[in-house]
């Protein structure tokens, strides 16, 4: 796993988690990864069909809207 837990903490306190357990930010760290990973693959689809080797802002948009 890429992401750190602190800053995951960070986020769920953020959100009005007064605690957080490990196991919590482990599990949220992943989905974020995972959902991540699946956005990226998606821009990287749309970058190549518009015939760019270069993922952009306007590629991570538009796959995160589907």
């Amino acid at each position: 796993m890429e992401l750190t837990i602190a800053p995951i903490k960070k986020i769920i306190k953020k959100a009005g988690g007064k605690r957080v357990s490990n196991k919590a930010a482990y599990r949220l760290a992943e989905f974020l990864e995972n959902k991540g990973i699946e956005i990226c693959k998606k821009a990287e689809k749309l970058a190549r069909l518009d015939k760019r080797r270069t993922i952009m802002k306007k590629d991570i948009k538009l796959a995160a809207k589907s």
